[in-house]
């Protein structure tokens, strides 16, 4: 690919909610840790409304659900191990890819897309989720919310993608579906797609305001082919 200086030539994907529905197992691994601690099981359903901001957030909102008050520093820390472990025996047992994800990622990378997956969940399990689905090739790069200092909504990770490959933010794209990936992308002054019908904590992904807003995945091919010069 032409790396024009004014055109998108470089893509980060979130990766729950994005590119894989990996509640179904983050959900179990939820569950059996609070039935380990002597709580009632949560939903599905309420796991989809706290994934986003990285493990130890998820684990407090069924926590803070489970008991009604608010986890501290000390409980979490107990919490945790017990958390992994069990989201660690569960990882793509029943997550699956949304439709069009493998074909569109497939096709970006043959025309020549610089890729990377910029993720909340922790790097332990990001990288073996993306081999279960045979992806892994076709990312340069994957970034965990553990690998830097500070992960979305901040917009480092993205800030480290631009200075790593020599970019210029008109040059990068955010694909997500929460408003943490819009968020990280206006700080960073990238452009953003954001999808509907991944994990927004039941928002509109478009009170986010990301550049557009796409209802399937491979809608992403049609809107690089006629994005804006300048954005």
């Amino acid at each position: 690919m032409n790396h024009q200086p004014n055109r998108i030539c470089a893509i980060a994907f979130d990766l729950d909610g994005t590119l894989v529905d990996s509640v179904p197992d983050l959900a179990v691994a939820v569950q059996e840790t609070l039935a380990s601690l002597g709580f009632d099981k949560c939903t599905e359903q309420q796991v989809r409304g706290w994934v986003g901001n990285g493990a130890k957030k998820l684990m407090a909102r069924a926590l803070f659900w489970a008991s009604g008050k608010e986890a501290d520093s000390q409980q979490l820390q107990q919490v945790m191990p017990i958390f992994m472990d069990n989201y660690q025996r569960y990882l793509h047992q029943h997550s699956r890819l949304y439709a069009g994800v493998a074909e569109t990622i497939a096709e970006l990378h043959k025309q020549g897309y610089k890729m990377a997956v910029v993720t909340n969940k922790p790097y332990q399990f990001a990288v073996p989720l993306i081999e279960a689905f045979e992806l892994q090739s076709y990312f340069e790069l994957i970034l965990g919310g553990d690998t830097l200092a500070k992960m979305k909504p901040d917009p480092m990770p993205l800030q480290y993608l631009i200075e790593r490959w020599g970019l210029s933010e008109a040059q990068m794209l955010m694909v997500g579906d929460s408003k943490n990936d819009i968020i990280a992308a206006k700080s960073a002054g990238i452009a953003s797609i954001g999808l509907t019908y991944g994990y927004n904590y039941g928002e509109d992904i478009g009170l986010a305001e990301p550049n557009a807003v796409c209802q399937q995945f491979n809608q992403v091919l049609s809107w690089l082919a006629t994005e804006p010069v300048t954005l």
